[in-house]
């Protein structure tokens, strides 16, 4: 075979290590971005935290610069550009966003190159995080933080006068409880774990120790701790209210028969328990008034603390997105190493031009990944206009096609914006996602949104009579009433995703 040289042209994608890092950036919520900034500023030695100057500092800086500060300020760029070919940021700050003007990159996810990329994967865990400038960075501050379960069972023990051997097994049981306040193993799980098995008498006793421990540890606050399972604890909880007949047959019914009162099951109940209907309704209301998680108000409040991305603000007779000052990380270029390495230029510094370049892409891609939330955000409030005014009833269907079309943006980059990043309204806060919904026909011929649908259904089941709930055929109907077309199965998806209960168990006893 002759060999001959063949010339072929052809087109292919490749994302390169700072086009990853964006999409990265992207996709990632608040708190695992500070947590990616805090690693970064622990690798990287030209990455520093901008520290905050105060007022009089800035106003004198504005009003009479240096009169060389143009000069260096110009030549720092030069040689900025002379390094990476282009102007970096020097410093990430909130006032970035605030122009009608930006530059023309989209996080290198424009959609003419991104067609045909499959939507990588990303992680749909709620965050939040906030950055000062302290050395400590901590990216979540909670305003208070009040003492766990185990912190206020430990004060009540140490109130009470038990020998050292007791006060061990109650520690013991103590450290044993999970967050609701339950014992998550039994009492002979937990001596197996400390006896010696070779000794079957010391288990014993440590047995009987801990059985009597778990009697000192169940009177203590909150009632109900220590239970094995949901009866016992209603059990515990009951134990403590005044004698009376409906406390006694609520009792009975937690012990035997809790499955019957959850099926609203009257019949059977008062078959099984000889009391009267009067008599049953006032043991379901000594049952509801009990705490089913006794640890539920000793949880963490920050793990239920959701800092918004975005706030929306009244602006005019429209609404405007602003990003949240609170989540913005406040980063700089270290000045003194740069310059270091500017007069050093050619002598060896290659590897440090290379993590001082690395430096400026990570702060660049950090301005995309806020620019880029920022316009969606925008673009949502302009399509959604009657939701900040009436609230979720009022919502529009939305696809993420809508918004990728009016931004220029790829749908997958609009999908990964919406991702576990959160704006505030003056109806709460929610996920970007939230205000995407598909549309329902109507008999006028228009779309209906599926969230505004759900507004609807939640409404229609809160004014309902409790002692005729409405089914999900009743719904239906009530929603093709006015217009809508919901089927039966549909209706029932709904109601399940607003965690509403089946008409059988909203009915009252």
């Amino acid at each position: 075979m002759k060999p001959s040289l063949q010339v072929r042209l052809s087109q292919h994608l490749a994302l390169t290590p700072q086009l990853q890092q964006s999409i990265r950036l992207l996709q990632l919520s608040t708190l695992e971005l500070h947590q990616e900034i805090e690693q970064m500023l622990e690798q990287n030695p030209f990455l520093d935290i901008e520290e905050d100057r105060s007022p009089l500092e800035m106003s004198l800086e504005r009003v009479a610069p240096p009169a060389d500060a143009g000069r260096e300020r110009e030549s720092e760029r030069q040689a900025e550009r002379d390094d990476s070919g282009a102007e970096e940021p020097a410093a990430i700050d909130g006032n970035d966003f605030g122009g009608t003007e930006r530059d023309d990159w989209e996080n290198g996810t424009e959609r003419d190159d991104f067609d045909g990329i499959r939507e990588l994967p990303s992680n749909n865990s709620p965050g939040s995080g906030s950055s000062g400038g302290d050395d400590d960075f901590e990216p979540t501050e909670s305003a208070a933080n009040g003492p766990s379960l185990q912190d206020h069972l430990r004060r009540q023990l140490l109130g009470m006068r038990l020998s050292g051997e007791d006060a061990a097994a109650v520690m013991v049981l103590i450290e044993s409880l999970n967050e609701d306040g339950y014992l998550a193993d039994p009492i002979e799980e937990i001596a197996d774990k400390l006896a010696d098995p070779d000794d079957a008498e010391g288990r014993e006793e440590l047995v009987d120790r801990l059985r009597c421990a778990l009697k000192w540890l169940q009177n203590m606050e909150p009632t109900g701790v220590g239970a094995a399972n949901l009866p016992d604890c209603l059990v515990l909880q009951l134990r403590t209210q005044p004698a009376c007949e409906a406390r006694d047959v609520a009792i009975v019914v937690c012990q035997r028969h809790l499955d019957l009162l959850a099926r609203r099951d009257l019949r059977k109940l008062g078959a099984l328990t000889g009391a009267s209907d009067d008599v049953l309704r006032e043991a379901q209301t000594l049952i509801v008034a009990c705490e089913p998680k006794p640890g539920r108000p000793f949880t963490r409040a920050e793990a239920n603390i959701i800092v918004p991305d975005v706030i929306v603000q009244k602006a005019g007779r429209g609404w405007k997105a602003t990003l949240n000052p609170d989540v913005m990380p406040k980063l700089r270029i270290n000045d003194l190493y740069a310059q270091a390495i500017r007069g050093q230029r050619g002598n060896g510094t290659s590897g440090l031009s290379a993590r001082l370049q690395e430096a400026r892409w990570f702060m660049k891609n950090i301005l995309q990944r806020f620019d880029t939330i920022l316009r969606v955000s925008q673009a949502i409030i302009e399509r959604q206009k009657a939701f900040f005014t009436h609230g979720a009833i009022a919502m529009k269907p939305l696809v993420l096609r809508e918004i990728a079309d009016e931004l220029g943006l790829h749908e997958s980059t609009i999908s990964r914006v919406t991702t576990a990043k959160y704006m505030s309204t003056p109806f709460g806060t929610y996920e970007l996602k939230y205000f995407f919904g598909s549309s329902l026909n109507t008999e006028a011929g228009g779309n209906a949104s599926s969230t505004a649908v759900r507004a609807l259904i939640k409404q229609l089941v809160a004014a309902e009579d409790p002692g005729k709930p409405l089914s999900d055929s009743q719904l239906s109907e009530m929603l093709s009433e006015q217009g809508i077309q919901v089927a039966r199965r549909t209706v029932a998806k709904y109601r399940e995703a607003l965690k509403i209960a089946p008409a059988n168990l909203r009915k009252a006893m």
